[in-house]
């Protein structure tokens, strides 16, 4: 199994959660995505306010290099929204070996309950229709798991190891 992750998906699809159980079941290290954003993406975005491509690209750059590092060690999962191809091509390239993808899949409803029901995150429930309108759903793509989120937390981190096992680049 790899040990370059990037469990992606819009706000509110438990990225952070689900990424650090997987972390803590394979025994390597866990990122939290949004700590490496700048202060002013994360200005814009308690504004109100999507991220441009432009606003993207030196934090895609940060978590592209954890993924390096952590490929070149014991291993490393990181939560990213990765919501366009091009943003997940970008973190392939930086990793420069095997780096798999787990995309949390749910339904707005869902999204927009558990969205409702987190506090002191920056990410206002406004952005979803953003996110979702900008996600380029990665079916086809090589290294991708699909996992719904209708499911508790250790269901869905389960469902994505279980999916790793039969990944292929």
């Amino acid at each position: 199994m790899t040990q370059a992750i990037v469990v992606m998906g819009v706000s509110g699809s438990g990225k952070s959660t689900v990424a650090e159980a997987v972390a803590e079941k394979l025994g390597v290290a866990f990122i939290e995505g949004d700590k490496l954003h700048p202060k002013s993406n994360v200005d814009k975005m308690s504004e109100g306010i999507p991220l441009t491509d432009e606003d993207r690209w030196p934090w895609l750059d940060l978590i592209g290099a954890e993924l390096r590092k952590g490929s070149e060690s014991n291993g490393v999962v990181v939560s990213c929204s990765a919501l366009k191809k091009i943003y997940r091509d970008r973190l392939r390239k930086a990793t420069g070996g095997p780096l798999a993808f787990v995309y949390l899949d749910g339904s707005l409803e869902l999204l927009s309950r558990r969205m409702g029901e987190r506090k002191g995150h920056f990410m206002p429930l406004s952005l979803l229709q953003t996110q979702l309108a900008t996600l380029e759903v990665p079916t086809g793509e090589p290294g991708v798991v699909t996992v719904s989120i209708d499911a508790t937390p250790e269901d869905i981190a389960n469902n994505a190891l279980s999916g790793l096992k039969t990944v292929t680049f």
